[in-house]
């Protein structure tokens, strides 16, 4: 039997307190989630309960942030500390596929994401939005979320949302897209190989 993919990380600082649990599923896995997400703001609960739901995570994120101040210490470190525990759980990126790419829709909204396991953080997101706010998340953190989890979490990933008219539409498409993509390049070949020409990521 492979080997479960979990991680556990604290993260506490004067801005935010942050507890997650994480387990990475596979395509294969028939073992029931459990997804837990409260970081005190809707839509970023919202967005991580897809992101662990398509991506078959098991997750359990607990925030508790400045949010006097405003949302933005509570939306980047909850990332920063989700891509930590992603990173973590994977450990060598052995015997997976590496890349993945999804397209997803939510209604007349259509998004693509790119992924590569690749140990060198970089991100371009597009989304596109045009509203200030969806519920108590600012729309400009949205993108800034999927860019800190993807440095944290040492991948290269592209996401772009490709046509939309509602702003909730486009990034929870993005988001979902995102899930999908990480599945299929986490997902386990049944090989110990590192897929890499240098023989190491």
């Amino acid at each position: 039997m492979a080997q479960a993919r979990t991680a556990v990380i604290e993260r506490k600082t004067n801005e935010t307190d942050i507890k997650v649990r994480l387990e990475i599923g596979s395509l294969e896995s028939a073992a029931e989630q459990t997804i837990d997400v409260n970081t005190g703001i809707g839509f970023l609960d919202h967005m991580y309960h897809a992101l662990a739901k398509h991506g078959k995570w098991s997750l359990t994120l607990h925030c508790t942030g400045d949010l006097h101040i405003d949302d933005h210490h509570t939306a980047e470190d909850t990332a920063i500390a989700l891509g930590m525990a992603f990173k973590q759980a994977l450990g060598e990126p052995r015997g997976i596929r590496r890349y993945g790419h999804a397209y997803c829709p939510l209604d007349e909204a259509l998004s693509r994401a790119v992924v590569d396991v690749s140990g060198r953080p970089y991100a371009v997101v597009n989304l596109g939005l045009k509203r200030e706010m969806i519920g108590t998340l600012s729309c400009e953190m949205i993108p800034h979320v999927i860019q800190s989890f993807v440095t944290a979490a040492g991948l290269t990933v592209h996401v772009d949302v490709l046509r939309g008219d509602n702003d909730h539409h486009r990034a929870e498409s993005a988001f979902k897209a995102l899930a999908v993509a990480l599945r299929e390049a986490v997902s386990r070949t049944g090989s110990n190989d590192v897929p890499s020409t240098k023989g190491v990521l």
